[in-house]
């Protein structure tokens, strides 16, 4: 028998851990720590730092967390779906 997948609980493990990410970054930025984050990332790829964070808000910050954990969620459902798919015609 195949290896599948449920599509719901992919989608949730997906998106819940990109919502994560996002969240710790919204924390970063309301603690001022994101700039420099940023600053560092770029200058190890050897890149001039060009980009500057914004102030905090804390509607952007909600709507980032649920904007990509909702893509998230749908990226590991249609993931889990193809993998799904391809698993039954071999």
């Amino acid at each position: 028998m195949p290896n599948l997948l449920r599509p719901n609980q992919v989608g949730l493990v997906l998106g819940g851990f990109v919502g994560l990410l996002h969240l710790v970054w919204s924390v970063l930025v309301a603690l001022n720590w994101a700039q420099a984050l940023v600053n560092f990332i770029f200058r190890l790829h050897m890149i001039q730092p060009s980009h500057t964070v914004l102030p905090f808000s804390l509607g952007l910050a909600v709507g980032l967390v649920v904007v990509t954990a909702l893509v998230g969620y749908v990226l590991g459902f249609v993931f889990s779906f193809i993998w799904n798919t391809l698993q039954k015609k071999v």
